[in-house]
């Protein structure tokens, strides 16, 4: 990917993973989410006179062809404008795939956004949340914490309606994610910790305090030397990872994965995202062998 200088108008937007704090996040738990820079949504605007044409390339752009219009007459009615008045030409390179937990729907809701930035449509300071608004189209109700992140383009202590800070690691742990093989679907699995919560409060209410604990370790980890934050880190990816067999979304192809992952020395695993499919966290005290490797994306 990159920039075409011939064009009017260009942004990128990275996909995501996110190290702890996935769904509890929802009600007040800080989570700790990454860029992933290897996988990318790039979107490239010409002005023109005939009506809106889109093309969409890359590895993962055609995936998109449903989702643009929908996020596109979502983003007109909110701001109460006819999509028959945006004109010119839209190009969008993805390498971000979709329904995988990687931020896929997020990084677009945030280059659509700039992209009525730039038109005059969307003031600078309401981009958050418009994005945020458009990405409920896809989760039902967004954290925005996948937003967040698709507008920064850097590492994230999140917490939703509250503080985003800075995250920078003092040293560099051996972490990857790979795909589990299965299609995670987000506003499934939002809804199958949500119906936990009701039928068990306090037990739900336990699982999201176990992942606040996750979040609290994790952090100590990445500003600790680095023997000290391979302990620190171990601990708080496979806390967190408990918290996912809790809410059983860890069952099938994804449960199949992890074992696979600690099989060939990850010292620990977890799902990064929804769960219950798409992709999984994986930490190594070193670097795993040739043949695990081609299975895994460096964090």
């Amino acid at each position: 990917m990159s920039t075409d200088f011939s064009c009017d108008f260009f942004c990128r937007a990275y996909g995501k993973w996110i190290l702890a704090g996935e769904h509890a996040v929802l009600r007040g738990v800080p989570a700790l989410v990454f860029p992933i820079r290897s996988r990318a949504l790039e979107l490239h605007y010409t002005k023109g006179t005939q009506a809106l044409e889109l093309h969409l390339e890359g590895d993962h752009g055609p995936d998109l062809q449903l989702l643009v219009w929908g996020v596109l007459e979502k983003a007109c009615e909110m701001k109460k404008i006819s999509r028959q008045d945006l004109k010119g030409y839209i190009s969008i390179e993805s390498s971000i795939p979709v329904g995988a937990g990687m931020g896929a729907s997020a990084a677009l809701c945030v280059a659509l956004t700039r992209w009525l930035g730039y038109l005059g449509h969307v003031q600078e300071i309401e981009f958050y949340e418009f994005a945020r608004s458009l990405e409920n189209l896809f989760h039902g109700e967004s954290s925005g914490v996948d937003i967040a992140v698709a507008l920064s383009g850097e590492g994230l202590r999140f917490v939703r309606d509250g503080a985003r800070t800075s995250l920078q690691t003092t040293w560099q742990p051996c972490w990857y994610i790979s795909y589990t093989g299965k299609r995670g679907v987000t506003v499934d699995a939002v809804n199958k910790v949500k119906a936990l919560i009701a039928a068990d409060p306090s037990r739900g209410a336990a699982i999201d305090q176990q992942m606040h604990k996750a979040v609290d370790i994790a952090q100590e980890a990445l500003f600790a030397n680095a023997t000290e934050g391979l302990s620190l880190l171990k601990e708080a990816i496979n806390l967190a990872g408990q918290c996912f067999e809790q809410w059983n979304l860890n069952e099938g192809a994804p449960a199949k994965h992890i074992q696979w992952l600690r099989e060939n020395g990850a010292v620990a695993v977890k799902p990064t995202g929804s769960g219950g499919g798409g992709y999984v966290l994986s930490l190594w005290e070193k670097e795993p062998s040739a043949e695990v490797l081609q299975e895994l994306i460096p964090c």
